[in-house]
């Protein structure tokens, strides 16, 4: 089978028509070389039998829709599934020059912004890459839409150790080099900054090359697990951060963040009264921080 460009992770659990929406978000995309697979853990709310039936996946080969994969089995969490799917993937390794596969999450209830996302990316990714001369584990990410605000959320155009301490991209915007995937999966002991390790791990131990792409990538649902338990979020965040800054590093972040009246910031960033003033300053002072 032909190496995809692409590869669109869904993982669901009684997800409803959100599951339908998120894959109909992927199959109107302009560029054809990408594949879906879906990791269900074994829903019982017939959203599964609605993809079946609309795909004709879960049947026989013959039958399959080639560009959608759907694997059902049990797992204990989003980040346990998001594991299984990537170790059920099937990819062979990169021969020699062989572009590889990047790997994007999109959960349930998440869109894809437009039906040119994909392309606008995949011709980013290929821009760069021709660059630097050369195809090296990278991280490519853009913006998120967040849809409970009603407003863009801008990322940090540079990835340094304080954008790692505390303002890293959306998960929903992140393209993932295969390899870096395939050498890192989620850490299981982290119920809800799995990713925010994950991404950490890629940057300071593999030296993954990252790199901005201005554009909204995903209309963001929001109101995830994360969002409902921000306390725990915030304990694993610490205990994180420690693994990759040194102590010195911390405290002078930690400082910073009051100083810049963080939680302010965050209120501000969270009301739909203030959301899109805030992110409009923070593109801004991102801007300058690029010059």
């Amino acid at each position: 089978m032909k190496r995809p460009f692409f590869i669109i992770i869904v993982v669901s659990y009684n997800a409803g028509d959100k599951l339908i929406e998120t894959i109909e978000s992927v199959k109107r995309q302009s560029f054809p070389g990408y594949r879906i697979f879906v990791k269900d853990g074994m829903s019982t709310d017939g959203s599964i039998e609605k993809l079946k039936a609309r795909y004709n996946v879960g049947y026989t080969d013959d039958e399959e829709d080639k560009d959608l994969t759907l694997m059902e089995s049990c797992d204990t969490g989003i980040y346990h599934a998001m594991n299984i799917a990537v170790a059920n993937l099937g990819q062979k390794e990169l021969k020699t020059g062989e572009v590889p596969s990047y790997i994007f999450f999109l959960n349930c209830g998440d869109t894809f912004r437009d039906e040119n996302v994909l392309r606008d990316v995949h011709d980013a990714i290929i821009d760069i890459n021709a660059k630097n001369g050369t195809i090296v584990p990278s991280i490519y990410y853009g913006d998120i839409f967040d849809c409970s605000t009603g407003n863009r959320v801008h990322s940090n155009p540079k990835i340094d150790d304080y954008a790692c301490y505390r303002n890293l991209p959306s998960h929903q915007a992140c393209f993932y080099d295969e390899r870096l995937i395939y050498n890192n999966p989620f850490e299981l002991r982290y119920k809800v900054r799995a990713d925010y390790e994950q991404f950490l791990r890629c940057y300071y131990r593999e030296k993954a090359f990252t790199s901005y792409i201005p554009r909204i990538i995903a209309d963001y649902e929001g109101g995830g697990f994360s969002d409902k338990n921000r306390k725990l979020s915030e304990e694993e965040r610490k205990e994180i951060i420690k693994l990759y800054l040194t102590g010195a590093q911390i405290r002078k972040y930690d400082m910073l963040r009051v100083l810049t009246l963080a939680k302010v910031r965050t209120k501000l960033a969270e009301s739909k009264v203030t959301s899109g003033v805030y992110n409009k300053i923070r593109s801004a002072v991102y801007k300058m921080k690029e010059k």
